[in-house]
């Protein structure tokens, strides 16, 4: 009677697949947002080469430069988070453990994303 089983009938109470696409589709977005801010980032790090250090924070106080530049902090940061999530997941099978690490994860992306953020804009307004 077992050989008429449905994989779906294997894979009831195995958990919930709710979220799975949500996380795909960010994971998928933040990775394209990074291939154009990156473009970006090593433009704008190669023209600061040999710059002193007014240039480069002048460079940064530019509008365009400080907001290009947040939105690649953010983007980074939560890619990151949401790669080492699904790396977590995969191979970390203690569930308090996991759940441990995880919040670990998710507080140093959002507390490194905030001092970035924190850093670009003190820059930018002028200290």
């Amino acid at each position: 009677m077992s050989n008429f089983r449905t994989p779906l009938k294997n894979a009831r109470g195995l958990g919930s697949s709710k979220s799975g696409t949500e996380h795909f589709i960010h994971q998928r977005l933040t990775a394209t947002a990074l291939v154009f801010l990156s473009i970006w980032f090593l433009c704008f790090v190669l023209s600061l080469m040999g710059a002193d250090y007014a240039t480069a924070t002048e460079a940064v106080t530019k509008p365009w430069n400080a907001v290009l530049l947040v939105g690649f902090l953010v983007a980074m940061f939560w890619h990151a988070q949401l790669g080492l999530q699904v790396v977590l997941e995969d191979y970390i099978h203690n569930s308090l453990l996991a759940l441990a690490l995880q919040v670990t994860v998710k507080f140093v992306a959002v507390l490194g994303a905030i001092v970035s953020i924190f850093a670009v804009a003190r820059i930018a307004l002028g200290n």
